[in-house]
């Protein structure tokens, strides 16, 4: 008799769980196996979730109103210049959409910020780096970000390899996302080399990158096929290597698809952009003097942030499609937050959530949460901790293992505002289960008395 369709997933899971259980002495097969259990029990979890049909609404929540002097000076502890008042009475669409677009003050600019003195160098027409030693990602689930590191870091000489990054960066193996701060650490603390990250890159300083023989590490939102089979969009990392202007194609070297991998100007654009055109640079310590002077004002990290929120600026304005607009207020809202702008990004956020409805189901950026963490800091430090709590529960309820640390940290931060003690200590142990040695949340935890 042949058994009913409906259970022929599940006898598969139980089927590969049994040779888990066996093949336990010889670990390269578990760890294969294992790889692919975990693959099965997403297609499960995807055949009756469809995340991309929930919607976070922020404003929404029925709780008190955070003291504003509490969130002034909570603020004060991370800015050096007044925050702006919040006024008794929201302002309308209009006016925020009035106060978003407007021209950027020359007082966001630093003073000092360096410039170019001389004309650039003429870009050939066409140019590759050779000597980056392709890995794969495949065969550990969720091994971009070791991976592409570990290209980036091996062509300047590095002896190590993907598995040597990944239990630094990610010791919860299942992980969902390294973020390019936790990159950096990497490379200051295990190796004599040395990195920058910065936002608001664009294509030409990616060439004059790569003219000069540095790989450029980018992180990007790319459509790419899920475990149950559809496409949907997820964060990505690329080490881009090359181009050529003829045929309007960058090279890449992609672990998930790759070695020399083309990707069309037009694709990398969009897909960057969704990331806030942030780029990251590994080096020896002996050529810091070329690399900032093929960065030049990039070598100012104010700099670059007020570039990339001017770049969000034209976005907004270029914007046609819902999903244009996303984009641009949730990378306006990112610059906003590292300037610590924490209301202005709160406002851009809203925005950018006003306009996700209308995209497109399939097109949805549902995981863009996991990578990008700027609104539980724009919405706590307005004190907007029910935004804060919602946002974090709708991320983590996107994904059948909810493992990101950073969600369950922001709800924690926001649950301890609250004074629901229990609730930010249940949190912040799963924090620390997820990713031994946070600092943040261990810092928290002692704060609590735990």
């Amino acid at each position: 008799m042949e058994p009913d369709r409906d259970l022929r997933p599940f006898l598969l899971f139980l089927l590969i769980a049994l040779i888990v259980v066996c093949a336990g002495l010889f670990t390269p097969l578990r760890d294969r196996i294992s790889f692919h259990l975990d693959d099965l029990k997403s297609r499960l979890f995807y055949m009756k979730n469809d995340p991309s049909a929930s919607l976070f609404v922020p404003g929404q929540s029925n709780g008190p109103t955070a003291d504003p002097l509490a969130i002034e000076a909570t603020i004060s502890l991370f800015i050096t210049e007044p925050a702006p008042t919040a006024t008794d009475v929201p302002p309308t669409p209009t006016e925020i959409v009035e106060v978003l677009t407007a021209e950027p003050t020359a007082t966001e600019i630093p003073t000092n910020t360096p410039e170019p003195t001389a004309t650039p160098e003429p870009l050939p027409e066409r140019y590759a780096i050779s000597g980056v030693k392709y890995e794969t990602q495949h065969g550990i689930w969720n091994y971009c970000a070791p991976t592409n590191l570990s290209m980036a870091m091996t062509y300047w000489g590095w002896r190590g390899q993907r598995t040597d990054i990944g239990p630094k960066v990610k010791p919860f193996n299942k992980d969902k996302n390294v973020m390019f701060y936790e990159l950096e650490e990497y490379v200051s603390d295990f190796s004599d080399l040395r990195s920058v990250v910065r936002p608001g890159g664009d294509a030409e300083l990616l060439k004059r990158l790569i003219i000069h023989d540095y790989p450029v590490l980018i992180e990007k939102g790319s459509f790419m096929q899920e475990v149950s089979g559809r496409y949907s969009w997820m964060g990505h990392y690329n080490v881009v290597t090359g181009y050529d202007d003829e045929a309007q194609e960058w090279t890449v070297q992609d672990s998930y698809y790759n070695a020399d991998y083309k990707v069309s100007y037009e694709t990398l654009e969009e897909e960057w952009q969704s990331f806030n055109h942030q780029f990251m640079v590994v080096y020896p310590g002996d050529r810091e003097g070329d690399v900032y002077s093929i960065l030049g004002p990039y070598t100012n990290s104010s700099w670059a942030v007020n570039h990339a929120l001017r770049m969000a600026d034209a976005q907004i304005e270029a914007a046609e499609t819902p999903e244009e607009y996303f984009y641009a207020y949730f990378n306006r809202g990112s610059s906003q937050v590292e300037l610590s702008d924490f209301f202005g990004a709160a406002q851009s956020y809203d925005m950018a959530y006003t306009y996700y409805p209308d995209i497109e189901q399939n097109r949805r950026p549902y995981r863009i949460v996991w990578y990008q963490t700027g609104p539980y800091y724009a919405y706590y430090y307005c004190g907007r901790y029910y935004d804060v709590i919602q946002l974090a529960e709708t991320t983590l309820a996107s994904t059948s293992e909810p493992y990101l640390e950073e969600s369950h940290y922001w709800r924690a931060m926001a649950y301890n505002a609250l004074g629901e003690i229990e609730k930010a200590h249940d949190d912040l142990e799963t924090c620390i289960q997820l990713h031994p040695g946070f600092t943040a949340c261990e810092s928290l935890l002692y704060e609590l008395g735990y």
